[in-house]
């Protein structure tokens, strides 16, 4: 499911903020944007993400910068960026290429321009990895939460409506069982047929019942919808579940449809086929 968490933090000199974003997934996709000074940043932060998260493409970027910097770079911080912007220049002109005019933003925006000459960056990733674990996972956590109260409020509804017409599929079968004796002899009667012998006619009927039989469609279907809300009262991780759950239950459905032979049930079976589906594509937002 979607989710958004944003979180500043300084140590030792040093300011940064936190944007970490996710949208649906049928796994878990993550992506780092991560300063390359900092050596073994994401290898710390990947396991952590791994660790609290199941599904989703979920998109991890940190902005660093001197403290100094909050109103600008500071003189040292200028002087390297154009000490590096001279040596390709040098180096270029060197080659014969010819470069653009540098511009004074473009001094601002350079990203190696804040990462230092020489310092041990364990601490300072320390640092990241500790706020990340402790405060920007749990935010982000805490945002799709609340996504997901209000999408198991939806998928409840749309539960129970299976339900609900997974039993009145189950008294139209009833009754459309009783009305077979009948109706079969209405047909002979409307073609003008000899009165049949009960014991064939007997026989036609059973075969008829069992190949327009739906108990074991109607006994799944009521199964799978008691397994649903087993699963929608879960704490854990249960999108894969509910997604190979929704499968079962059109295929129940589509059994259900192509054994009606009555107008009346085959429309209850498309009705159940359309929640199904509808379910389904809320399952997607499910971790």
């Amino acid at each position: 499911m979607t989710g958004f968490a944003t979180r500043q933090g300084e140590n030792d000199g040093w300011r940064w903020v936190w944007d970490m974003r996710g949208v649906n997934g049928r796994g878990l996709d993550l992506r780092f944007r991560l300063p390359d000074w900092i050596e073994g940043l994401e290898a710390v932060l990947r396991p952590l993400a791994q660790g609290a998260l199941a599904r989703g493409n979920v998109q991890i970027a940190l902005r660093i910068h001197p403290q100094a910097d909050s109103d600008g770079p500071d003189t040292g911080t200028i002087q390297r960026a154009l000490d590096r912007i001279a040596a390709v220049e040098d180096a270029a002109m060197a080659r014969g290429v010819a470069l653009a005019p540098c511009r004074a933003i473009d001094v601002l925006n350079l990203r190696t321009a804040t990462a230092p000459d020489a310092a041990d960056p364990a601490p300072l990733r320390d640092a990241l990895a500790a706020q990340f674990r402790d405060d920007v996972l749990p935010a982000f956590a805490q945002a799709r939460r609340a996504e997901g109260r209000a999408l198991a409020a939806v998928l409840s509804g749309q539960i129970d409506a299976i339900a609900a017409l997974v039993e009145r599929a189950g008294t139209l079968a009833a009754s459309r069982l009783a009305r077979a004796p009948a109706e079969m002899q209405a047909a002979l009667d409307r073609i003008g047929a000899a009165a049949p012998d009960p014991d064939r006619l007997a026989q036609e009927l059973a075969l008829l019942a069992v190949k327009a039989d739906v108990t074991e469609e109607i006994d799944r279907l009521r199964a799978h919808v008691d397994a649903a809300r087993l699963l929608l009262a879960e704490s854990g991780p249960v999108g894969r579940k509910l997604d190979f759950l929704t499968q079962e239950l059109n295929r129940e459905a589509n059994t259900l449809c192509a054994k009606a032979q009555d107008a009346e049930l085959a429309t209850v079976g498309l009705d159940l086929k359309t929640v199904i589906d509808r379910m389904r594509e809320q399952v997607q937002n499910v971790e």
